[in-house]
């Protein structure tokens, strides 16, 4: 069974690089397919809602050409009694939850998550057809709807590897994402076609340095090239802005002529994976729906899907303003991806790229501190950067300077101080102040999240509200885990006898990072 890849209309994308970018590179993927130019297919499906979740029929497999698969549904929608799911279940083969299959057994939490990890981990796609992007080696997916690899959550779950000594399959997910560098420019959201106008947060040097704790930090200078290649992606168009046109792709000039970084999708349209929630709230927004979907999209890239974080008014969606704000998080990882280049420059003794890197350092680290640093609230925020203003919106993102060694020793005490006594619940960190029923908000609390606080908070020696931060999540994770025999991707910190909830779709058991991050503070 063979099938062609359908063309993408440009029309769908706003900038000539994305297009140019989908047909030279993404056309010699033969066998994969944009599901979205299906058509009347495509929206009728996920308008009508003929199953629960939409990102359900984006991963479908068309089980014949989807060009044919197209015409014939134009031809027979048109009979009576016509069927649109049957159709559908007809020509598609879909998707299947693994994991929910899989069940505890009542086993020892410790003993659960060892014997998680193959239930997670998938092979080297051979057959073709669908929007999944085969990849070369072995992949850990987080579980539930999630069933491709994905960019951040993969540093997590590769914590949890490290402690089952799972060290071959740390390196087949870094050997992937160096593959995913190699043949795009960059690390998209997650390897399937939907995501190829967007990355995530930039964790790839993290990662290659935790193979590197068990291989040796020369690993470092075998991925040089991949490095190098992502930095150029989050980087692109740097030396063409100006004051009049301070803005391209993923950076911004400011006015004082340093360049940070912003969250961005190079498309403007509803998701394909969530065509109906996007055009929904498109709607609802007073900005025009092309300027609504690229706020949402940029949110799917940072993580946070979705956040008051990104709201302007710390409410509603219908006020995202994601590309409009230069996020904290974002620039520290750029700035130790900066860290990384110039330890490998220098250890080749290339003192003109060294020198160059020194710059960009010196340059981002005072730029996180003048833009993102709030004095009298003592904590890190966001930066609007078209009000010229602080987000001033409390986030846990505040954690970043802590994790990686940027803040001053006062500065990471009054973050700590803010920490424990805003943040700290029963169960442990929030991720924001404000309950809005969005999941990366008030009351739940992630894995992630947990961890590069509980770590940050260790660097500048807040022991104990560390060590309480990883008591009360641990605690979480146990509860839980003995009430249902699953792993949660969220929890309600408020209240661990609650379920978690809020955002687009159910909360999902697997969970990869929860997995990862539980396994690697049982180590601490």
């Amino acid at each position: 069974m063979s099938h062609r890849i359908l063309r993408v209309n440009s029309v769908h994308y706003v900038t000539p690089w994305l297009s140019a970018y989908i047909n030279n590179i993404i056309m010699p993927f033969t066998g994969v397919f944009f599901i979205e130019t299906l058509g009347a297919l495509y929206t009728d499906v996920q308008v009508q809602k003929i199953f629960p979740d939409s990102k359900y029929f984006v991963d479908c497999i068309p089980n014949g050409d989807p060009v044919a698969i197209l015409n014939l549904y134009e031809k027979e929608k048109l009979q009576d009694g016509f069927d649109l799911k049957e159709f559908v279940t007809r020509h598609f083969i879909l998707p299947v939850d693994m994991v929910s299959m899989y069940r505890s057994g009542n086993k020892p939490i410790l003993q659960h998550l060892a014997a998680l990890w193959p239930e997670l981990t998938r092979e080297p796609r051979v057959t073709k057809g669908g929007t999944l992007i085969p990849l070369p080696f072995q992949y850990v997916v987080p579980g539930g709807r999630f069933r491709e690899i994905y960019y951040w959550d993969s540093y997590f779950t590769m914590l949890g590897l490290q402690v089952c000594r799972q060290v071959d399959l740390m390196q087949a997910m870094v050997d992937n994402f160096a593959y995913l560098v190699d043949s795009f420019g960059f690390i998209p959201n997650g390897n399937r076609t939907y995501y190829l106008s967007r990355s995530q947060p930039p964790f790839f040097t993290l990662m290659v340095e935790l193979l590197a704790e068990e291989k040796g930090r020369a690993v470092l200078l075998k991925y040089l090239p991949q490095i190098e290649k992502e930095y150029a992606f989050w980087m692109d168009g740097e030396k063409n802005l100006s004051a009049s046109g301070n803005t391209y792709r993923h950076t911004v000039q400011l006015p004082d002529g340093i360049v940070l970084n912003r969250y961005w999708d190079d498309k403007n349209t509803a998701r394909a994976e969530a065509y109906r929630e996007d055009s929904r709230a498109a709607a609802q927004s007073a900005e025009p729906p092309e300027i609504a979907h690229r706020h949402i999209r940029a949110a799917c890239e940072s993580g946070w899907d979705f956040s008051s974080r990104w709201f302007k008014d710390g409410r509603s969606i219908a006020s995202i303003q994601t590309s409009h704000i230069i996020p904290v998080d974002l620039n520290c990882l750029l700035l130790h991806a900066e860290e990384i280049l110039l330890e490998l420059y220098s250890a080749a003794k290339n003192e003109q790229l060294a020198e160059n890197f020194r710059q960009r350092i010196t340059q981002r680290k005072t730029a996180i501190q003048q833009y993102c640093w709030h004095e009298a609230a003592g904590f890190y925020f966001d930066y609007q950067f078209i009000d010229h203003s602080s987000t001033h919106q409390f986030t846990v993102a505040a954690v970043y300077p802590l994790f990686f060694s940027i803040a001053s020793v006062e500065q990471a005490a009054k973050v700590a101080q803010c920490i424990e006594e805003r943040f700290l619940q029963p169960g442990g960190l929030l991720t924001t102040l404000n309950n809005t029923q969005q999941q990366w908000d008030h009351p739940n609390g992630w894995a992630p999240l947990q961890w590069m606080s509980y770590k940050g908070l260790k660097n500048y020696g807040h022991m104990a509200l560390a060590n309480e931060i990883k008591k009360r999540w641990m605690a979480t994770n146990e509860k839980i885990y003995a009430a249902t025999g699953k792993m949660m991707e969220k929890y309600d910190v408020t209240d661990a006898g609650s379920k978690a909830g809020g955002g687009e779709y159910p909360n999902q058991d697997g969970f990869g990072w929860t997995n990862g991050v539980y396994l690697a503070m049982s180590q601490e």
